[in-house]
């Protein structure tokens, strides 16, 4: 049986998510911009020729294929809706999914940035398939981004798409451009937060969400 407080707020972590729907990639990173996969293949022969690299050699030969192809990837959301459904039961407590998986590309280095996500919001009149939470982190973190930038986005999409009463953001994440150049701090964590609405302010439903 449920506590009180475990009925007042409605905590879920990944595994409880509806699978994720398979969907076709779009042609464009998440801003929009179209990737020139020909032109990008020459500017990475390039710079392996800029790095004193040979690029006819048999191990590198294929790399600005490979090379291009993974940043395609990297930047480049699927395809999805929005699934909403009438919050008919009157629900008005916090929906939490906490530890998403994510990774983004730092748009300072190119190199990656990796973590957990804990996303959450207090419903209005429309409630959002659990899958689509995760989809909405990924549709802004396939891209080159800063961590901030990314937690207010998440925020911001969720109180336009759901016309929430609040909504709020957290991201933990390493990343690879500290831990593997400069101070070299492996498994050192950025945290950073999004508080909207009514989750503004302090309170139990805020005091929910993980803050390191």
């Amino acid at each position: 049986m449920l506590s009180d407080q475990d009925q007042a707020h409605r905590t879920l972590s990944v595994p409880d998510l509806a699978d994720l729907d398979e969907l076709d990639p779009t042609p464009a990173g998440s801003a929009g911009n179209l990737i020139d996969a020909e032109a990008a293949r020459a500017a990475i022969t390039d710079f392996l020729r800029a790095l004193g690299r040979d690029p006819s050699d048999p191990h590198l030969a294929d790399t600005p294929r490979r090379v291009v192809k993974a940043f395609e990837e990297m930047l480049t959301p699927a395809r999805t809706g929005w699934t909403t459904f009438p919050n008919t039961e009157g629900y008005t407590d916090l929906v939490l999914v906490k530890n998403i998986p994510f990774h983004s590309l730092c748009q300072h280095h190119l190199l990656p940035f990796r973590g957990l996500a804990h996303i959450g919001y207090l419903p209005g009149t429309k409630l959002v398939g659990l899958s689509k939470l995760a989809r909405g982190l990924e549709l802004f973190a396939r891209d080159l981004q800063v961590q901030e930038r990314l937690t207010t986005q998440v925020a911001d999409w969720l109180m336009d798409t759901l016309d929430a009463r609040g909504a709020g953001v957290v991201l933990e994440a390493e990343h690879l451009c500290m831990s593997l150049r400069g101070i070299r701090a492996a498994g050192s964590l950025t945290t950073t937060t999004a508080f909207r609405g009514e989750l503004s302010g302090p309170g139990p439903a805020r005091n929910s969400f993980p803050l390191g």
